[in-house]
């Protein structure tokens, strides 16, 4: 599937989830997460997305200080982080990690995929 011409970030978001749908309905369900990072890293690179695996982003403190690095499982566009789960149902710590770490590396803009689903479910994403 080639990319459509993306012109902000919710038409991004909604590719990368109908990218992650396709992958969810040819994998199914029972794999690892890094199965589900590395088919949704390949496959938005085949459609022409700029994506980084294991991206290291700074952590900031308030003052601008590097405390250290956050490594997103997927930073598509220098604009968007994708977390990836395998889990039974996304928790609200999932939910939590991934707003600490927009805020604390400055960025506005996330996708938390949770493969592991079945049926209709999917994806369950926040």
């Amino acid at each position: 599937m080639k990319s459509p011409a993306i012109n902000d970030i919710n038409e991004l978001c909604d590719f990368v989830r109908e990218i992650a749908f396709a992958i969810h309905r040819y994998h199914r369900h029972g794999h690892l997460e890094k199965v589900y990072e590395n088919a949704l890293a390949h496959r938005l690179r085949k459609a022409g997305l700029d994506v980084k695996q294991q991206y290291p982003l700074k952590v900031l403190d308030e003052d601008g200080t590097s405390i250290g690095e956050y490594y997103a499982d997927l930073f598509v566009g220098e604009t968007l982080i994708v977390e990836v789960k395998a889990c039974r149902t996304l928790a609200a710590e999932h939910v939590a990690q991934m707003l600490g770490y927009l805020r604390a590396v400055k960025r506005e803009h996330g996708l938390l995929l949770n493969f592991a689903v079945t049926g209709s479910r999917f994806p369950n994403t926040q």
